[in-house]
């Protein structure tokens, strides 16, 4: 039987993953529900349209594989290394309050997203259902799991 400081941990893994998760599904989904919009705020930043098309599949899918727990190493990892670009493109001008916190928030988040590519989805995820599932998969697949 499974003791409660390990259901807990679970239920906090699977808390946590939806909480990273949420900033990027919602971005993701509002920089897709106004494509054009996105696209030309894109452009003004020197970024073609394929740019824009790549980071709204990377901020939705990876977004559900973290919240889901489907790959979530790969999805968290993908977006640690996306915010720790955001923050070093985007969020330089320290002279501004506001893009400090924007770089310090992506810090953070990129940090959230390394520990969980560390520890794993936990046991109330995809990831998990699919290692009691399927014992006899690559070990490639299985270090992703």
């Amino acid at each position: 039987m499974e003791n409660a400081p390990s259901r807990l941990a679970d239920l906090t893994l699977l808390v946590g993953r939806l909480l990273l998760a949420l900033i990027f599904l919602h971005e993701g989904s509002t920089l897709a529900a106004d494509i054009a919009a996105t696209i030309d705020t894109f452009a003004t930043l020197g970024l073609s349209a394929p740019v824009a098309l790549a980071v709204i599949v990377l901020q939705i899918g990876a977004g559900l594989s973290v919240a889901a727990g489907f790959l979530s190493r790969l999805g968290a990892l993908a977006l640690g290394l996306f915010c720790l670009a955001t923050a070093f493109l985007f969020h330089t001008n320290f002279a501004s309050q506001n893009e400090l916190l924007h770089f310090e928030k992506d810090l953070a988040i990129a940090g959230g997203m390394f520990v969980l590519a560390a520890s794993g989805a936990g046991s109330i995820s995809i990831d998990n259902l699919l290692k009691r599932r399927i014992r006899e998969m690559p070990a490639w697949l299985r270090a992703l799991l």
